[in-house]
C-alpha cells in the first residue's frame, strides 16, 4: 500500500444494511477489491478449513470471530497486489481493537483510510431483510434468534467505532435503503462531496 492515487475505503453499517452489495458496486466503480471478511469466513467454512471450523462456531451462534483471526487475516489480504492501489473493507473492523490493528497495519505501510461509509438502515427492515436472504441461501447463520443476536452485538460492539472515526473526520454517512443504483448513486456523490 503506498500514498498516492490509492483509494481505503471502510463500509459500515449493521447486518443486512447492504454492505456487501453496495461493496461490489463501488469496487467496480472505482477498480480497487472489496475485502469482505464475512465471505472469506463463509468460504472457509464451506471448504472446512482449519480456520473455518473454528470461525463456525461462532458465526452459527450469531458471535463473532475472534479479532486475533480476523486481524491476521485482514492483514494477510491487504499486503496481497490487488490491495496496493487501494481497497474497500466490509465487514471489518468491527471492534476498537480491530481499529488499533487496522491503524497499526495502515501505519506499517505508511497509508492511511479516506473515508468511512456508514450505510444507515431501519432496524425493521434488517430483520426483513435478514430473514428473506435466509430463505434464498439457505444460510445457518441467518435464523431469526440469531439475527436479532448480530444486531445486538452490532449496536454493542460495532457502532461505537464510528465514534471514533467520526471524530477523525472520517465518516460519510448514507441511507442504505432504497433501489440498490441509487443508494451506490448516494455513496459515489457523498464521496465526491469529501
Amino acid at each position: 500500500m503506498s500514498s498516492g492515487e490509492a483509494l481505503r475505503l471502510l463500509l459500515i453499517g449493521p447486518p443486512g444494511a447492504g454492505k456487501g452489495t453496495q461493496a461490489a458496486k463501488l469496487s467496480e466503480a472505482y477498480g480497487i477489491p472489496a475485502i469482505s471478511t464475512g465471505d472469506i469466513f463463509r468460504e472457509n467454512v464451506r471448504n472446512e478449513t482449519p480456520l473455518g471450523v473454528q470461525a463456525r462456531e461462532f458465526m452459527d451462534k450469531g458471535l463473532y470471530v475472534p479479532d486475533s483471526l480476523t486481524n491476521d487475516l485482514v492483514r494477510d489480504r491487504l499486503s496481497q497486489p490487488d490491495a496496493q492501489a487501494g481497497f474497500l473493507l466490509d465487514g471489518y473492523p468491527r471492534t476498537l481493537q480491530q481499529v488499533d490493528e487496522l491503524d497499526r497495519m495502515l501505519g506499517d505501510a505508511d497509508a492511511s483510510l479516506d473515508a468511512v461509509v456508514l450505510l444507515t438502515a431501519d432496524t425493521d427492515e434488517v430483520v426483513r431483510r435478514l430473514r428473506q436472504r435466509a430463505l434464498e441461501q439457505g444460510r445457518s447463520d441467518d435464523t431469526e434468534e440469531v439475527i436479532r443476536t448480530r444486531l445486538d452485538v452490532y449496536a454493542e460492539q460495532t457502532a461505537p467505532i464510528v465514534d471514533v472515526y467520526r471524530n477523525r473526520g472520517l465518516v460519510v454517512e448514507v441511507d442504505g435503503l432504497g433501489e440498490i443504483d441509487e443508494v451506490t448513486g448516494r455513496i459515489i456523490t457523498a464521496l465526491a462531496h469529501r
